[in-house]
């Protein structure tokens, strides 16, 4: 494995359909998840899916407004072929669509993840732009640190570069910076939307109030909702975990880069014992 990036492309056969691009990847060892050792992380794949979601044949004026990111089950350590369509065409409104798909030891192959990418038209409106959401402290204020809990530790979780603003657990929402320190695919150079995805889903961490050495607390989606086209070299993160008494949780947060508020998160949450 590569230990320049999250993935590494490899060749892929164009397929018969015209209007559906397909990508292959090989994950690298810097794609495991917390949770497990055999499988990825939940934030590359997301930020894969969002990377094709962008590049399927964009458009000037243009660009993404919300993506959905499913998690159909474990995504494996094995390679993926990523398929994206657009689904609902237009000029002014399109829905683009990808799928992450991996074969399993027997032969048989299956979407393990599944991406959906409102695309809007967009126009000069400097007049109206604000934004309600409060600021962070600037990075450069923020001291240098760990991830909030040392039981995350290792694969995706030790490519990341955290300032804390607000200690995790504590009432109320936590909040931190972070930078990933490897681009999303080997020999490219990341899009704004590409370092933003590739740590979003880190906000389930971020908001949760819950030992992880006693508490698996694992998202099954996430929804992003940009009303600022993201240019982060740090992305910023304040989130918090709300769950039920049977089991399942909802974390909601506020995503930044350096100029402010870009847009919000939402992630579904099961929680269990360990």
């Amino acid at each position: 494995m590569s230990a320049a990036a999250y993935y590494v492309p490899v060749p892929a056969d164009p397929g018969a359909d015209p209007d559906v691009s397909i990508e292959r990847f090989r994950p690298t060892e810097h794609t495991v998840s917390t949770w497990g050792p055999d499988l990825q992380h939940g934030a590359p794949p997301s930020a894969l899916l969002a990377r094709a979601l962008e590049r399927h044949r964009p458009r000037p004026g243009t660009r993404l407004t919300r993506i959905t990111v499913d998690l159909l089950g474990p995504v494996p350590l094995t390679d993926l072929e990523v398929r994206t369509r657009i689904d609902r065409p237009g000029r002014k409104i399109e829905l683009v669509v990808a799928e992450l798909w991996a074969t399993a030891p027997d032969g048989t192959a299956r979407a393990v993840a599944r991406g959906t990418g409102w695309r809007l038209e967009t126009v000069d409106l400097p007049d109206v732009a604000r934004t309600s959401e409060p600021p962070l402290p600037p990075v450069d204020t923020v001291p240098a640190g760990s991830v909030g809990h040392p039981a995350w530790s290792g694969g995706y979780i030790s490519t990341l570069e955290w300032r804390v603003v607000t200690e995790f657990g504590v009432p109320g929402p936590s909040a931190a910076w972070v930078c990933a320190a490897l681009p999303l695919v080997e020999g490219e150079t990341p899009t704004g939307l590409d370092r933003l995805m590739t740590v979003a889903d880190v906000a389930n961490g971020v908001g949760s109030k819950l030992d992880p050495t006693r508490w698996l607390f694992l998202n099954t989606e996430l929804t992003v909702h940009l009303f600022r086209a993201p240019d982060p070299t740090w992305v910023g993160i304040s989130a918090e975990t709300s769950v039920g008494p049977d089991g399942v949780g909802m974390t909601a947060g506020v995503l930044y880069d350096e100029a402010g508020a870009l847009g919000r998160i939402a992630q579904n949450v099961q929680v269990r014992p360990r």
